[in-house]
């Protein structure tokens, strides 16, 4: 059975209560880890500098506290996943599914506009996931 790491625990542990309760549905049967929770202002600007992000400090759901957004990969994974937008993809459906159940709207970075599709997106963030206001 799946189960976070303690770090993963960590960042989550930074994230707005219905974001917790989501993803620690979602790990009692999918791998993931998480990679970002809450971002303070010198971790955005840097995601901001190298391209990992279109926001400024402040403009992030992740600048929250608690945070309104959390980065999630699939588990196992290695350098080359990234490119690999099908992967992204199965968990995103999955995640997105288990929202739906939970009654909780988000919205994920592979699909901005909520269309169902990835292809009209100009900026992919594919483990990223918000919750919508």
């Amino acid at each position: 059975m799946p189960a976070f790491s303690q770090r993963s625990k960590d960042r989550l542990a930074t994230c707005h209560p219905d974001l917790q309760r989501l993803m620690n549905k979602v790990v009692e049967r999918y791998d993931i880890s998480i990679i970002c929770g809450h971002r303070g202002e010198e971790e955005q600007e840097k995601a901001f500098r190298e391209g990992k992000s279109k926001a400024r400090f402040g403009q992030s759901k992740h600048n929250s506290y608690p945070s309104r957004a959390v980065d999630v990969i699939p588990w196992p994974f290695n350098q080359d996943d990234w490119q690999d937008c099908d992967y992204f993809n199965h968990m995103a459906g999955y995640i997105m599914a288990v929202a739906d159940e939970l009654g909780i709207r988000i919205r994920w970075g592979g699909d901005w506009n909520m269309n169902r599709r990835t292809s009209d997106e100009t900026f992919l963030d594919m483990p990223h996931f918000e919750l919508m206001d």
